[in-house]
């Protein structure tokens, strides 16, 4: 007898793969709005698509995880490690993708333009004094093109914007809002403070240091933004006196104190390389406000504790 073929209809073993490409609403809804949303590969990695047998909204849960071990899939928040990193992502994904506003986009399209505008003036200011500088080397009988002077021009020329960077700032800037609020009513002093300006008749350098004292009406400031504040006029072409009375004058502006002195020891060059060259000659200057203007025993205190004859700290 012929062996018996099989029939043509299909193998019972077919039929729960052909079940299984038929997907319930909600998991064909879920999956068709990923697609048409276009969700990146990574996205749809991490997240899978469950419903339960209610035919109820589906649910998103990680795939790295068990369903049974996660309370998203019925119906209610899971608080999950791995859940709250998965929220975490899709959230970072949503902020980056926030559109800037209209004032975002000018302010972001002017910063280039004021830093290119900031660069091309400073390459001018260099050009401008090099050029004066080489001027000046061949004036004085140099040749601004030997070995050793070629790169003098613009290394004086960096040097000199350093010395005088005091224009550049304010008081606003170098302390940068530390003033506090503080219920101090006593001395506060700073003493020997380096400092280094540029005598504006010569161009020729003073250093010496500075010694800052205020009482506090309420307000504090940095210890460290005395010493900044001082530097601000210093970094300019000065003569002492006004130096001393500008310090001073900003700390007054800064904390609104009770009192404030300022004393200032410099030794100028301009009297020790030329002119008289008196090498031993130093010079003081003081500036006072508020009550160590009007008290003496108070300007007299301070000056005790700025001459060394307060208590000193082992």
């Amino acid at each position: 007898m012929p062996p018996s073929t099989s029939s043509s209809s299909p193998c019972r073993n077919d039929a729960p793969s052909a079940a299984a490409d038929i997907k319930p609403p909600a998991v064909a809804a879920a999956s068709a709005n990923v697609q048409h949303t276009g969700g990146d590969a990574s996205l749809e990695q991490e997240m899978t698509v469950i419903s339960d047998n209610s035919g109820t909204a589906a649910s998103a849960v990680p795939n790295d995880i068990a369903v049974e071990s996660c309370r998203l899939a019925s119906g209610q928040v899971c608080i999950c490690d791995t859940c709250e990193a998965t929220r975490t992502r899709m959230v970072h994904r949503l902020s980056g993708n926030r559109k800037r506003s209209r004032s975002e986009v000018i302010e972001a399209l002017k910063q280039p333009a004021e830093e290119k505008k900031t660069r091309k003036e400073d390459e001018e200011t260099m050009d401008k004094m090099t050029k004066a500088c080489k001027t000046i080397l061949e004036a004085i009988g140099e040749d601004p093109d030997r070995e050793g002077l070629v790169k003098t021009p613009a290394r004086w020329a960096k040097a000199l914007l350093f010395m005088t960077n005091g224009y550049n700032l304010t008081c606003r800037d170098v302390t940068n809002g530390a003033v506090f609020s503080e219920n101090h009513d006593e001395m506060v002093v700073v003493r020997n403070i380096d400092i280094h300006s540029l005598c504006e008749h010569h161009m020729v350098p003073f250093t010496g240091r500075v010694h800052i004292g205020y009482i506090p009406n309420g307000k504090i400031v940095g210890l460290s933004k005395l010493a900044r504040i001082a530097e601000v006029y210093a970094r300019r072409l000065q003569v002492q006196e006004r130096l001393t009375r500008q310090i001073a004058d900003a700390i007054v502006e800064t904390v609104e104190p009770l009192g404030v002195a300022v004393v200032v020891e410099c030794t100028h060059f301009c009297m020790v390389m030329r002119g008289v060259q008196k090498v031993g000659a130093s010079t003081t200057t003081s500036s006072v406000r508020g009550i160590f203007e009007s008290n003496p025993k108070t300007r007299a205190e301070f000056f005790s504790i700025i001459h060394g004859n307060s208590i000193r700290m082992c």
